[in-house]
């Protein structure tokens, strides 16, 4: 381009060298004459000041180091609208190397293309400008229920400027826009269900709470923004908040959530059904396996975890494990059998906000539960089951020692050989004392006894 430009270039697309800008100012920078105009970059490490020199603000960035100046001739600012089509989506190639045969792979498996360079050259994103005041009334989408803005620059503001003209919308997408959430929707954005934030680095949980009180909000997807410590104020340990009370699903993949602090804050969303929460520090390593069961117990009302369900006799397992786990530790802080002289400190409380109301579901864990494990002894891996036939009241109660470690199908095994029934016959569950009346299905025969929290004690029924 020339030094012929007006200023209507504000707000256009550019490209400079294959780097993508906006242009945000046209005009002489003294004291070096001529025609400058400011470009904020979509990388931000392409640039080298936030939009000032000397002193003087010229244009603002998002970024301290999101803008340059340069010269309208070493801009290209691109080609009409039908030339950009052809180039993006029809085959440049010649009439040879159009029918030309590519071997990719896709997933593990080869497939045969045809002039597929065509369409892996990289592409430029949506940077779009959005209007400085309200829509008019000929402007709404009276419609409108699903939106993509992902990558196209919007800021929270022009956001909440343009929603009103939305009042329906009930899934937005706004991913990489390096948003920071400034102030609470108010009238608009109310119809809401589904909210993606994910790579919106700027956002922390005080941001949060400004969007804490849309109604319909079911789902909100936070990957990868970095979070590590959430804290709903207006509620104190074993207490539901009042924030995002309809949110059902959470995605938290990929941020930095290192403490169970952050867990037991989840338990206070009153309706949380569904978690995900990959690739946190917490999560990850070699103890992944327990700390799914310790966040089964921390949120008492969870039904999926990581888009796996949790099925009941999980969800008993997990709760029970976690009970013995800090059993030694409640009853340090001040944890009793008896109700009369169970009062744990706040310490402990704030740290395991659930554990009391464990203790009401399976009871206060017992002295013997407690002691130090020795798991390579045999003794201590054997549990001692009354065996029990309730469709056959003829048939004697037994005592059996089994290793905890045994499968479900062992187990039918042992008693089709004992009972000379065949083992597809045999239905097995049991009961604990501790929850009387109370029959858990062992339906799985791959699990064993220990995967279903079977216990010292405890009556296997045998059904056939």
């Amino acid at each position: 381009m020339n030094d012929t430009l007006t200023s209507d270039v504000i707000g256009r697309r550019v490209d400079v060298n294959g780097e993508h800008a906006t242009v945000r100012f046209y005009g002489i920078v003294p004291p070096v004459a001529g025609l400058w105009l400011g470009v904020e970059w979509d990388n931000p490490e392409r640039g080298k000041h936030d939009g000032s020199h000397e002193g003087t603000v010229y244009f603002k960035c998002r970024h301290p180091t999101g803008g340059s100046f340069v010269r309208p001739n070493k801009v290209n600012f691109g080609v009409d609208f039908l030339t950009a089509i052809k180039k993006r989506y029809v085959l440049e190639d010649g009439p040879e190397e159009a029918g030309k045969e590519q071997i990719v792979t896709i997933g593990n498996k080869p497939v045969e293309t045809i002039g597929f360079d065509s369409i892996i050259k990289q592409q430029s994103e949506n940077k779009l400008r959005f209007p400085s005041d309200s829509l008019s009334p000929t402007g709404r989408f009276t419609t409108l229920k699903v939106l993509v803005l992902s990558r196209t620059g919007v800021t929270w503001a022009e956001l909440l400027q343009c929603a009103a003209g939305w009042p329906v919308l009930e899934e937005l997408y706004l991913e990489s826009n390096s948003i920071s959430i400034s102030e609470r929707p108010i009238d608009v954005l109310q119809t809401l269900k589904l909210l993606d934030l994910s790579s919106n680095r700027l956002i922390d949980e005080n941001q949060l709470f400004l969007i804490a009180y849309l109604p319909r909000l079911e789902q909100l997807i936070l990957s990868d923004i970095g979070i590590s410590s959430l804290h709903f104020p207006d509620s104190g340990i074993g207490c539901k908040s009042s924030m995002f009370p309809s949110l059902q699903y959470l995605v938290l993949n990929d941020n930095r959530i290192s403490q169970w602090s952050f867990i037991n804050e989840l338990d206070k969303l009153p309706s949380l059904q569904a978690l995900s929460c990959l690739r946190n520090p917490l999560t990850e390593g070699s103890g992944a396996e327990t700390a799914r069961q310790f966040i089964i117990a921390r949120i008492g009302q969870l039904q999926t975890l990581n888009k796996c369900k949790i099925l009941p006799e999980e969800r008993r397992g997990a709760e029970l494990d976690y009970r013995k786990a800090f059993g030694n530790a409640w009853k340090k802080a001040g944890g009793h059998q008896d109700p009369a002289q169970n009062r744990p400190n706040e310490e402990f409380l704030a740290a395991h906000p659930r554990y009391q109301s464990l203790c009401l579901k399976y009871g206060a864990p017992e002295d013997g539960e407690l002691k130090t494990q020795q798991p390579f002894l045999l003794k201590n891996q054997l549990l001692t089951l009354k065996i029990k036939y309730p469709n056959k009241l003829d048939e004697k109660i037994i005592e059996k020692q089994l290793p905890d470690s045994m499968t479900i199908q062992k187990v039918k095994g042992l008693l089709s050989r004992l009972l000379k029934i065949p083992v597809s016959d045999l239905l097995l569950s049991y009961e604990s004392p501790k929850m009387p009346g109370r029959e858990i299905e062992l339906e799985n025969d791959q699990q064993s006894l220990q995967f279903y929290s079977v216990e010292n004690g405890d009556c296997l029924f045998v059904r056939w």
